[in-house]
């Protein structure tokens, strides 16, 4: 009998699974490419083989006959804070019961750098993207579209985009906010929102709020609005700034990050909330409801 050769090495093969599992090869391929053709209790056998073999799939190898490798791209602007963080770790888990795998890139709010990035995941042979928001590089837009990558956009979503978004309206949710802020009563309202510049949801957000106020017949003077990026820290000396010299009634902020750096400043200056400030988000970030002080 031929000495059977183990792949990579030493390591289980495909052959092996089948040898314990006292099924063919062929049947342990369709176990993996399309397990639902497989009756419950061979796929029990090959799973049992497998985990006793330590067997580890190549999926590159099936790809190629399959154009298959269970690999989904995940682009999102950073992933140095908690914006994003909650939505990775959610995303990668249902992939992970999906016996899927996730590629996370970053970048930084720097739309130059998705063509090398969407470029380093096509390699890769993904399966699927995932972007975050409608701004995107037109190239990268374009390499994924030439080679049929299927791109689901998140975190935003509004009529007639010709990607498929899966996400709530940022206009809306600004409009929501910014006109309970109106509604308390409030007229002398500070914004503090990020640079809009790459980041269509920060735009829609400002741009609906901005209106919402003016619809009420409300002005915002240059002093009543701020840029501030989505960090805690830098928030808070902004506010503080702001709030120490002829302070608004209410602040509205483009996230929650910007808003907990606000309410932090306020704190710290004396001022009792929301009696003497009104303080707005959006995002219900982790630790937004229970900061909350109405």
């Amino acid at each position: 009998m031929k000495k059977r050769v183990r792949s990579r090495k030493g390591a289980h093969g495909i052959v092996d699974v089948a040898l314990r599992a006292g099924v063919s090869p062929a049947t342990v391929s369709r176990f993996y490419n399309h397990p639902d053709v497989v009756s419950t209790p061979t796929r029990i056998q090959i799973e049992k083989a497998a985990a006793d073999l330590g067997y580890i799939r190549n999926r590159l190898a099936g790809s190629l006959h399959n154009l298959f490798t269970g690999t989904i791209g995940l682009i999102v602007p950073t992933i140095d804070n908690a914006i994003f963080a909650e939505f990775i770790e959610a995303f990668a888990s249902h992939l992970r019961q999906q016996d899927r795998t996730t590629l996370i890139a970053s970048h930084g709010y720097d739309l130059s750098l998705e063509v090398q990035i969407v470029r380093s995941l096509l390699e890769r042979r993904i399966d699927g993207v995932v972007l975050v928001g409608f701004d995107h590089d037109p190239v990268a837009m374009s390499m994924l579209a030439d080679r049929n990558v299927s791109i689901i956009s998140v975190w935003n979503y509004r009529e007639g985009e010709n990607i498929s978004s899966i996400g709530a309206s940022n206009t809306q949710a600004a409009k929501l906010i910014t006109g309970h802020i109106i509604d308390l009563g409030h007229r002398d309202i500070c914004f503090i929102f990020p640079d809009t510049k790459f980041n269509d949801r920060a735009r829609d957000r400002k741009q609906a709020a901005l209106q919402t106020t003016e619809a009420a017949g409300l002005t915002v003077p240059k002093n009543r609005l701020w840029n501030c990026p989505y960090d805690i820290g830098e928030a808070k000396v902004l506010a503080k700034k702001i709030l120490s010299k002829d302070p608004p009634t209410a602040i509205v902020c483009g996230n929650d990050i910007i808003a907990h750096g606000v309410i932090y400043a306020a704190q710290s200056l004396g001022f009792d909330l929301p009696n003497d400030l009104s303080v707005g988000g959006i995002g219900d970030f982790r630790g937004s409801r229970i900061s909350n002080l109405a």
